[in-house]
C-alpha cells in the first residue's frame, strides 16, 4: 500500500503545475499571469531534480512537455480550455500503460501476489479502464463548461472515482484473499 500512495504522490507532482493554474485561476481569474506561473512551476519542478541530480521519469518529461504545449497554446489564444485538456492526455497515457497485464504487482505485498494474482490482473484493466473514462469525462467537461464548473468536477471525480475503486479493490482483494488463504490452510490440515 505504501508504493501505491507512493505512486499517486509521483502523480499529483506531475499535476502540480495544472493544479497550480486552476488554483490560480479560480482566485485571479488572469488566464495569462495563471498560465505562466503554471508554466514557472513545471519547468522548476524538472529545474529541481535536474540540480540534484535525481532522475527525471518519462511521465515527468510528458508533463513538462504537456504543460509548456498546453501553456503556449492558451497564452497565444487566450483559452484556458488548453490546459484544461491536459488531463485527459495524462490519463489517456496512464490508462495504456495500465494495459500492461501485472502492472499492479509492484504495488501489492508479496501474500496478495502469491493468493490473489488473478484479481489483482482484472483490477489492473479496470483501473485502466477507469483512466480512459475519466480522460473522456475530463475532454467532455473541459470543452463544454466553464474553467469553474471543471474544477468542481474534475475535482471531486478525481477524487471519489479514485478512493472508491481503490476501496473496492483493496477490500476485494483482501476478502477473497482471506478466504482462499483459509482453504489453503484447511487443506493442509486435512
Amino acid at each position: 500500500m505504501k508504493n501505491l500512495f507512493e505512486a499517486g504522490k509521483l502523480l499529483l507532482l506531475d499535476m502540480a503545475s495544472t493544479f497550480f493554474f486552476l488554483v490560480l485561476y479560480l482566485l485571479t481569474h488572469n488566464i495569462t499571469l495563471s498560465v505562466v506561473l503554471g508554466m514557472a512551476l513545471g519547468v522548476t519542478q524538472i529545474g529541481w531534480q535536474f540540480a540534484r541530480k535525481k532522475p527525471i521519469d518519462t511521465m515527468q518529461w510528458m508533463s513538462l512537455f504537456l504543460v509548456l504545449g498546453a501553456g503556449t497554446a492558451t497564452l497565444l489564444t487566450n483559452d484556458p480550455r488548453f490546459v484544461m485538456i491536459k488531463p485527459s492526455v495524462i490519463y489517456t497515457i496512464v490508462g495504456i500503460v495500465m494495459l500492461k497485464p501485472g502492472w499492479m504487482n509492484r504495488y501489492l505485498p508479496p501474500v496478495a501476489i502469491e493468493i490473489v494474482p488473478d484479481i489483482a490482473f482484472i483490477f489492473g484493466y479496470v483501473w485502466a479502464g477507469l483512466m480512459f473514462f475519466s480522460a473522456v469525462l475530463n475532454l467532455v467537461v473541459a470543452l463544454n463548461y466553464s474553467v469553474v464548473t471543471w474544477s468542481a468536477v474534475m475535482s471531486v471525480y478525481a477524487i471519489v472515482s479514485k478512493a472508491a475503486l481503490f476501496l473496492i479493490a483493496y477490500a476485494t482483494m483482501r476478502t477473497i484473499g482471506v478466504r482462499r488463504r483459509r482453504a489453503r490452510m484447511a487443506a493442509a490440515i486435512s
